[in-house]
């Protein structure tokens, strides 16, 4: 494979199958494109079909690849162009000199790579930067920017091609198909059908993705975006529906039909772990006069810059995560100035200079222009002692309540999200309702479980805990919330009505300045 183009030729066989699925090509569609051809898998198939369409088209970049296809092209008796040409450096709208008419399938296997890897390898092979999802700034800047090569080429074919009411039949991640629909839906652009069929990836192709045959049938007025997902190639019924409900792509329509009423807007901020980029340095393995850092060298600095860490995989695994780690905090909140630290913390200022090469190194945007040695995701929040958290790698969110360790306020790292609480009473309520069924079964009908980070702040902010609170009975939630705290040791003393309890955690967030 050509890592650089995402380059995963697609095997004989699975072509077939493809072709399988979609029918009798030529009777369908008389015209074929495919935008990135590669050696000509499909140009192949479908010369070797029952039913071949009257004419091709197709693009490809690398050379070698181009010379093949084009050789295949000389062999037939239909009429097939093959092209070199960079796709990203065309418009299909003018490029495009069609012998024949009707109907239009584009099919083919697009680059499964991103553009974050690509710009890790130095490659040209990338399109003109732009903000075609329409990300907020934020969003832009923390990761939410990198997409797949496919998925910006599945764009482009909706957009270039939108007046030949395509078929698109595409190999792909299912996270690009999922990504392309949300664009669809956000630029109100019509779909009649769309189905997602999931392949083996790792069969096909040696790698441990979930990937789909992505068909969309695009028409020509804007219709609510949704897409059938069958569990292959040869299913006949869909194993469920994703759809768009409130704006928001839901996993599985029917089940958020059911517990559509807790979708609303959390009254408790979801915040997110810490964020560093430095974890050689700035993670340790051990408490005290033992510490030492990833590195392996023993680390001594000043004892109150230091806190215990938990993960995802400690939020995941365990019902009362141990934190294995430790983690350096150079900052109260975001921004603050670390030259102080010189002074008020001279250990840890010899100890970040002797290693200042590991920061200088970090890539992510989100400390251009703040001060040495910054972090990202802390202020205030960062050091109550009491938290619910939730790991956000993992599809089948188990909610945890975080207490202090050595009387030391735990620290998330930022694959975790989590919510401040002032005391073990706001936490044990928090805790309940995060992780009643209704709460858990809402959330499922939203998450994508095999995606990178199923489980993101934008979801979690969706949760109406007054709607859970609403919905379940009172003494019942009063029990629970009892019994957890009697496991964590407080005496009946500091119980209190859930109602009460409830009211006293909203107060902070109601007298909030609002944000402008």
């Amino acid at each position: 494979m050509n890592r650089e183009f995402g380059d995963f030729q697609t095997p004989r066989g699975l072509v077939d199958e493809v072709l399988r699925v979609l029918g009798p090509v030529g009777e369908r569609w008389p015209r074929v494109l495919e935008p990135t051809c590669g050696t000509g898998n499909f140009i192949s198939g479908l010369m070797d079909s029952q039913s071949p369409p009257r004419e091709i088209r197709a693009f490809e970049l690398q050379e070698a690849h181009f010379r093949t296809a084009q050789g295949l092209a000389r062999t037939s008796c239909c009429l097939i162009d093959v092209r070199q040409a960079d796709l990203f450096r065309i418009d299909l709208r003018r490029e495009l000199d069609w012998q024949n008419t009707g109907p239009l399938l584009v099919i083919g296997n697009p680059p499964w790579i991103t553009s974050s890897e690509l710009g890790g390898l130095a490659s040209s092979n990338v399109p003109k930067k732009t903000n075609f999802r329409r990300l907020r700034g934020i969003e832009a800047i923390t990761g939410h920017s990198n997409f797949d090569l496919s998925e910006h080429i599945l764009i482009k074919l909706l957009v270039e091609l939108a007046h030949e009411r395509p078929t698109i039949a595409m190999l792909c991640k299912t996270q690009a198909a999922r990504n392309v629909l949300r664009y669809a839906h956000a630029r109100s652009i019509g779909l009649e059908a769309a189905d997602i069929r999931l392949i083996n990836a790792s069969q096909w192709f040696n790698v441990e993705v979930e990937a789909c045959l992505f068909v969309m049938k695009v028409g020509i007025r804007p219709a609510p975006i949704k897409a059938d997902i069958f569990s292959d190639l040869d299913s006949r019924i869909a194993d469920s529906t994703i759809g768009f409900v409130n704006g928001f792509l839901a996993s599985s329509v029917r089940l958020y039909e059911r517990t559509a009423t807790f979708d609303g807007k959390s009254p408790l901020t979801w915040r997110q772990g810490i964020k560093h980029d430095a974890a050689s340095v700035m993670e340790l393995t051990d408490f005290g006069a033992m510490a030492k850092n990833r590195l392996g060298e023993p680390v001594r600095v000043e004892s109150h810059r230091v806190y215990p860490l938990l993960k995802s995989s400690d939020l995941h695994n365990h019902e009362n995560p141990v934190p294995r780690f430790s983690v350096i905090v150079t900052q109260t909140k975001i921004g603050e100035d670390t030259a102080t630290l010189e002074q008020d913390t001279p250990l840890l200022w010899t100890y970040l200079q002797r290693h200042r090469d590991f920061f200088s190194r970090r890539k992510s945007s989100v400390y251009t222009g703040k001060p040495e040695f910054s972090m990202f995701g802390v202020g205030e929040y960062s050091f109550s002692r009491y938290k619910v958290a939730v790991a956000g790698f993992y599809g089948s969110p188990r909610f945890r309540l975080i207490r202090p360790v050595a009387d030391r306020p735990v620290m998330l790292d930022d694959t975790c999200y989590f919510v401040p609480c002032r005391s073990l009473r706001q936490a044990a309520l928090v805790f309940c309702l995060l992780n009643h069924e209704s709460c858990l079964e809402f959330i499922e009908s939203l998450v994508f479980r095999r995606a990178k980070r199923p489980v993101k702040k934008s979801v979690l902010q969706r949760i109406d805990l007054q709607a859970l609170l609403q919905s379940i009975p009172a003494l019942d939630l009063a029990e629970h919330v009892d019994a957890v705290m009697t496991r964590y040791g407080a005496d009946r003393s500091g119980r209190a009505d859930v109602a009460e309890s409830f009211e006293e955690l909203l107060q902070p967030h109601r007298n909030a300045p609002s944000k402008k």
